[in-house]
């Protein structure tokens, strides 16, 4: 896109320039020649481009060469002030008041970008800026509610129109300059005046917005159980009292021995503990047994009774009571020592 070229003159606060900025292609197109030839009273020859140039620049260039871009129909108090009446047409008349937007030509290209830029004029925007202070900013601190910076943020609004308004510049094509009337004036056509109405009035009714709620996070307290005091410090809660005992949480013992299922989960003393030596009897090598796998030692369960072991007498409580040759009499026979010699 071609860069945006605008003389010093276009600059916000900047005065009038006494010359216009005309910038003319290699050709003329035929309805500029016609156009200058209407409004120009004194014949004037336009036989090439320079001629042309400098015709179009002294007609811009003329301080009464105001163009009328649009026509505002704007209140003349606040809301509160306005005057109410039964007929519609006196209660018009006495309340609003018609402002036309006037401005000046400042840049015509018909090289890069083939656009007119108008300016508004110092009477146009001193109008705009007064509606705005006395009217559209009283109506919008009527309208919100309030807050402690209000003011602030509605003074700030009105310089933002300030600066806006005077930066203000529409730019439009070049056939624009077919509403060229005697001695510069002019007025546009072809429903642009409705574009620049929509253009000024976007920047009169910028809203009046009050500040964002500010987010505070919330610390909140873990809540004291009910067995804590009032008064007792919330770091203690994590902390448990030394000359409490630690809670132990019942689980079933699995058993080491095939021989015995479970234990009493009361009972903390290991089962061969209460069990005298008379009273164990050892067993025979046991059948080679692997665990079974299972869950149910993982969860609660009820404690199982275990059967109560009888108690048998071991071997060698038996060789105390008895002689040798009755052990192995009874057990043995040395009487019929001759039938197994025999049968070896």
């Amino acid at each position: 896109m071609p860069p945006q070229l605008l003389p010093a003159s276009a600059a916000a606060f900047a005065p009038r320039a006494s010359s216009v900025n005309v910038v003319l292609g290699s050709k003329v197109e035929p309805w500029l020649t016609q156009t200058l030839k209407r409004v120009n009273r004194v014949k004037r020859p336009l036989n090439s481009i320079p001629q042309h140039q400098r015709c179009l620049t002294e007609t811009l260039s003329s301080p009464n060469a105001i163009w009328t871009l649009a026509s505002l129909m704007l209140p003349k108090a606040p809301e509160s002030e306005l005057r109410q009446d039964s007929n519609p047409l006196i209660e018009a008349m006495h309340n609003y008041r018609l402002i036309h937007i006037e401005a000046y030509i400042v840049h015509v290209d018909m090289v890069l970008r083939n656009e007119v830029a108008y300016k508004l004029t110092p009477d146009s925007i001193e109008a705009l800026i007064e509606y705005h202070k006395n009217v559209y900013s009283v109506n919008a601190k009527d309208e919100t509610y309030d807050w402690p910076e209000k003011e602030q943020h509605a003074k700030k609004l009105h310089e933002d129109f300030v600066q806006a308004i005077n930066k203000f510049v529409y730019r439009t094509h070049v056939s624009a300059l077919e509403g060229l009337e005697e001695e510069g004036a002019g007025e546009l056509l072809c429903g642009k005046s409705e574009e620049v109405k929509n253009n000024i009035m976007g920047l009169l009714n910028k809203p009046l917005l009050p500040p964002p709620p500010k987010i505070v996070d919330v610390v909140r307290q873990p809540p004291l159980l009910p067995s804590s005091p009032v008064g007792a410090n919330i770091w203690s809660q994590s902390t448990p009292s030394p000359a409490l005992p630690a809670p132990v949480e019942p689980w079933r013992v699995l058993p080491s021995s095939p021989g015995v299922t479970s234990t009493s989960v009361e009972s903390n003393a290991p089962i061969w503990a209460s069990m005298g030596l008379h009273e164990i009897q050892i067993p025979s090598p046991p059948v080679p047994y692997s665990q079974p796998y299972s869950s149910a030692g993982m969860f609660y369960s009820s404690p199982m009774v275990a059967a109560p072991i009888p108690a048998l007498p071991l071997p060698s409580m038996l060789a105390s009571q008895c002689g040798v040759g009755s052990v192995y009499g009874g057990s043995f026979g040395w009487d019929r020592y001759q039938e197994y010699a025999t049968t070896i």
